[in-house]
C-alpha cells in the first residue's frame, strides 16, 4: 500500500498543496496566489484558469519539496472555497468568471425563491438550510434573470474544487459536504432535491453526481499528470467544502467537541453522529466527510476581522512601536489586554461590523463599544473586542447545543485569532471548557482533505482513526475564578440585540 497522500485547497486568496505521510505528518507544502476581481460593490469573481494554474504549480512544488516520488502517492484530496458558481458549456468550457461565496448580488433572487416556496420552513423541509446569498443556488437564478445568454449556454454548474476535479480526471462530480452548501441539496437524503429543482425549473442534469467525501471520484489523466507531477491513474477522492473539511482536519467528526475558527469571520462548528432538523434555519447543517456523519455550524461575520479592524483604526501607536521593535502589533495589543481583568471593567464590544449572520441574520446590525467611562483606556477596549467576539461565538454554540443537546467536553480552536494566548484563555473562561490548538492548524482545508484522501486510499479505516493522528499544540483550562463575571457579562451582552435593534434599524435606514 502507498503510504503518502497529496491534497490541494483552492482558497479565495490562493491554492495550497501538501504532501502527508501515514502518520499525518505534513512533509511539504506550497502555496500559489491569484487575483480577485470585484467589478461592482458586493460582487466578487475569479478566473477558474487561475485556480488551475495555481493548483498545478503548487502540487509540483510540494511533491518536489517532499522528496517523495509520485509513484508513492496513493491518492489526492480536494478542498475548496464553498458555494461558488463555475458555469460550463456543453464542451466543459468556462462561460464566465466564477461567482464566489462572498458575492451577494443574488440577494433579491434568494428572497424571492424562499417567498415563492411559501416561506423558510418549507425550504428547510427540502434542504435543511436557508438559501443564503452566498450559496450557489441563488447565483444560478441570478444568471437566468440577468445573463440569459450565458445561462442558455450553461450545461454544467460546478463548485470551485470540482472544476479542478474535471481538469484532473475528466469527471463531473462533487461531494455531499460541498453540495450541501449550494442551497439545492437535500441534506437528510444526501442527494439533490429533485422536488426543489423541479419547482425552480432547473434540470437535475445541470448538477454533477454527489459522492461521499472519501469515495474515489476519478483518476489523474495523462495530461493532468504531466502538469501536476502526480502519476497517471492516481485516485482522486470526493473531498469536501473547506468550511467542513477544515473542521475534519481539527478532529471534529463526532458530537461533544466544539470547533472555533477565528479567521476574518468566526465559525463555531461541531460534528454530528445523526441528522437533526435545523429549526429556524439560523445554523448551517451539512453532510460531513463520512457517510454516517453530519456537520453543523454557525458563522459570525466579523470575528478575527473585528480585531484586525480595531488594530488598523485605533492602534496606530502600537503599529508604530511594533515596527520600531521588530515585533507583531498584535503582540503589544495582547500584552495590554492581559493587564485588564475579566469582563473589561464592564466594557462590551458588539462585533457587528458587517451586520450579522448567526445567531441573528440581520444586515442592519452595527458594531459598538458600550460601557466606556472616564478612567478607561485602550486596554479595556482591546480586551473587550476579544470578549465581545467570544460572547457572540457562545451564542452560536448555544444554538448548536439546542438542536444537539449533548454535553460538551472541550473546544478546539484554529485560525489567526487562536494564535493569541490571551484570546485562547478568554474563550476557555467564557465557555468554561478546555481549549486546545493543533500543530496542523496552519494547513487549513488541505490537511482535512489529506486525511479524507488517506481514508479513501485505505491508509486509515475511517475518519476517527485518521483524526487520532492529530497532535495537540497548546491547551488552556478554564479558570473558575472568572466564571461568575463572564456569566454576568454574557447575560448583558445577550440582551443587547433586542435593546438596540430599533436604533440599528433607524441608523441603517
Amino acid at each position: 500500500m502507498k503510504k503518502h497522500i497529496a491534497a490541494i485547497d483552492i482558497g479565495t486568496s490562493g491554492c495550497k498543496a501538501i504532501v502527508m505521510d501515514n502518520k499525518a505528518a505534513v512533509l511539504a507544502s506550497a502555496t500559489e496566489s491569484y487575483p480577485l476581481y470585484s467589478p461592482r460593490p458586493n460582487w466578487n469573481e475569479q478566473d477558474p484558469a487561475d485556480w488551475w494554474k495555481a493548483a498545478c504549480e503548487s502540487l509540483r512544488k510540494a511533491i518536489a519539496k517532499s522528496g517523495i516520488g509520485a509513484s508513492e502517492i496513493g491518492s489526492l484530496g480536494l478542498s475548496g472555497q464553498m458555494h461558488g458558481l463555475v458555469p460550463l458549456d456543453k464542451d466543459g468550457k468556462v462561460i464566465r468568471r466564477a461567482i464566489l461565496w462572498n458575492d451577494s448580488r443574488c440577494d433579491a433572487q434568494c428572497a424571492r425563491i424562499v417567498e415563492g416556496l411559501g416561506g423558510l420552513e418549507r425550504l428547510l423541509a427540502r434542504t435543511n438550510n436557508n438559501l443564503l446569498p452566498g450559496y450557489q443556488g441563488g447565483k444560478i437564478i441570478w444568471m437566468r434573470e440577468e445573463e440569459p445568454e450565458n445561462f442558455g449556454r450553461m450545461t454544467h454548474a460546478l463548485l470551485p474544487k470540482d472544476y479542478l476535479r474535471l481538469l484532473l480526471t475528466g469527471e463531473f462530480a462533487t461531494d455531499v459536504s460541498d453540495a450541501s452548501g449550494t442551497g439545492f441539496f437535500d441534506v437528510r437524503k444526501r442527494a439533490w432535491s429533485a422536488e426543489l429543482l423541479d419547482k425552480l425549473g432547473l434540470p437535475q442534469s445541470l448538477f454533477p453526481q454527489a459522492v461521499e467525501s472519501d469515495r474515489i471520484a476519478g483518476e489523474i489523466t495523462a495530461e493532468a499528470a504531466a502538469l501536476t507531477g502526480l502519476e497517471k491513474g492516481t485516485p482522486v477522492v470526493g473531498g469536501g467544502g473547506d468550511a467542513v473539511i477544515q473542521t475534519t482536519g481539527m478532529g471534529l467528526v463526532k458530537d461533544g467537541v466544539l470547533g472555533i475558527i477565528l479567521g476574518t469571520g468566526g465559525i463555531v462548528a461541531m460534528g454530528m453522529s445523526k441528522y437533526q432538523d435545523n429549526k429556524g434555519g439560523a445554523l448551517q447543517f451539512f453532510c460531513n466527510n463520512a457517510s454516517d456523519l453530519y456537520h453543523v455550524m454557525g458563522v459570525q461575520l466579523a470575528g478575527g476581522g473585528s480585531y484586525q479592524w480595531y488594530k488598523n483604526v485605533l492602534c496606530q501607536e502600537e503599529i508604530r512601536l511594533a515596527s520600531e521593535r521588530g515585533v507583531d502589533p498584535y503582540a503589544l495589543m495582547n500584552e495590554a489586554a492581559e493587564t485588564v481583568p475579566a469582563g473589561s471593567r464592564g466594557v462590551i464590544y458588539l462585533p457587528y461590523l458587517s451586520g450579522e449572520r448567526c445567531p441573528y441574520s440581520d444586515p442592519n446590525l452595527r458594531a459598538a463599544f458600550i460601557g466606556l467611562a472616564q478612567g478607561y483606556g485602550k486596554a479595556e477596549m482591546t480586551r473587550a473586542v476579544m470578549e465581545g467576539v467570544t460572547y457572540g461565538l457562545k451564542q452560536i454554540a448555544r444554538a448548536i447545543i439546542e438542536i444537539a443537546p449533548v454535553e460538551m467536553s472541550g473546544v478546539i480552536a484554529s485560525g489567526g485569532g487562536s494564535v493569541s494566548p490571551p484570546w485562547r484563555k478568554i474563550i476557555s473562561d467564557i465557555f468554561q471548557l478546555p481549549v486546545s490548538t493543533q500543530a496542523s492548524s496552519g494547513e487549513g482545508g488541505a490537511f482535512g482533505a489529506a486525511l479524507v484522501a488517506g481514508v479513501g486510499a485505505g491508509l486509515w479505516k475511517n475518519l476517527e482513526e485518521a483524526c487520532a493522528n492529530i497532535k495537540v499544540a497548546t491547551r488552556d483550562d478554564p479558570r473558575p475564578a472568572n466564571k461568575a463575571v463572564y456569566e454576568d457579562m454574557f447575560g448583558i451582552y445577550d440582551g443587547m440585540y433586542a435593546a438596540l435593534k430599533p436604533a440599528f434599524d433607524r441608523l441603517a435606514g
